[in-house]
């Protein structure tokens, strides 16, 4: 029972390779630039571009089970690849973002809540796993942090239960080798709800420095963001800030429910991480 797991050269999706390899089981890494995937010695790697079908057959081929990245520009393909191919169960990593009452008009969630539709409508048994925002967003500060300048945020007040990547992948990895979680529907958080103000506490505590935060506007926050994003995703992330600020999602104890073991906390995953902020 091959397990095909696409976005390999993310932490998530090598996490879950790796994790199934040293379980020995059968599974199958794939990445749209699989020279450039850093797994361990032994594991098969396939090109697979999800919005690429002529790249769906030879990745998919004696898998019976997909972790699957949404795309929705070629899901309905990818999906009747994989029914060919054999597939019977689908883990996809989608977003909690898909909960908000609006999420049909709201370009990030729609992208994740297309992809969940499209499997719904198959006859496929579907894993869904829904994460709130990732603590690797906190990345993005790299420059700042080291360059010493100050974080900038619209909405610093904006609070979220940040999961970490590891609680993701074993969760996924769960849902991969049978159990309870298979066939589930399942919002993902981490331990406790964090400010933006919060998270840059904590990195700022890791790296043994005082980090400042400048509030900037929002017409600000989108001149800058759109150096390296597509407007309407703007507008979508501005948005959820904004509600996260003034009424933010509830900490969800899943994890620990389906696994038996405290979802790990941000503090952790920025110690883990600390090497990523300091200049080299």
């Amino acid at each position: 029972m091959t397990t095909l797991v696409t976005g390999a050269r993310g932490r998530i999706g090598q996490a879950i390779v790796t994790a199934l390899h040293a379980a020995e089981l059968p599974v199958r890494a794939a990445s749209a630039s699989p020279a450039a995937a850093n797994l361990p010695v032994g594991i098969e790697i396939a090109e697979l571009r999800l919005d690429t079908p002529a790249t769906f057959g030879p990745a998919l081929e004696n898998t019976t089970q997909v972790f699957l990245y949404p795309e929705p520009a070629g899901i309905h393909a990818f999906i009747a690849a994989a029914r060919g191919a054999g597939v019977e169960h689908v883990v996809l990593l989608s977003s909690a973002a898909v909960l908000s009452p609006n999420a049909e008009a709201d370009p990030l969630a729609a992208h994740h809540l297309a992809v969940e539709k499209a499997l719904a409508a198959s006859d496929l048994t579907v894993t869904v796993l829904r994460p709130d925002c990732f603590a690797t967003n906190t990345l993005g500060w790299i420059h700042p942090i080291t360059n010493g300048l100050p974080i900038e945020h619209a909405f610093p007040d904006a609070a979220m239960a940040v999961v970490h990547p590891a609680d993701i992948a074993d969760v996924a990895v769960a849902a991969c080798t049978g159990g309870s979680v298979r066939g589930r529907t399942i919002t993902l958080t981490g331990p406790e709800l964090l400010t933006f103000r919060d998270q840059l506490a904590i990195v700022s505590e890791a790296l043994g420095r005082d980090i400042p935060m400048r509030v900037i506007t929002r017409a600000a926050a989108e001149e800058q963001m759109a150096q390296h994003m597509p407007p309407t995703f703007i507008t979508s992330l501005l948005n959820y800030w904004e509600t996260a600020a003034e009424n933010p999602a509830p900490v969800a104890d899943t994890t620990e429910t389906l696994l038996g073991a405290p979802a790990r906390s941000f503090a952790r995953w920025v110690r883990e991480n600390a090497g990523a902020f300091t200049p080299e």
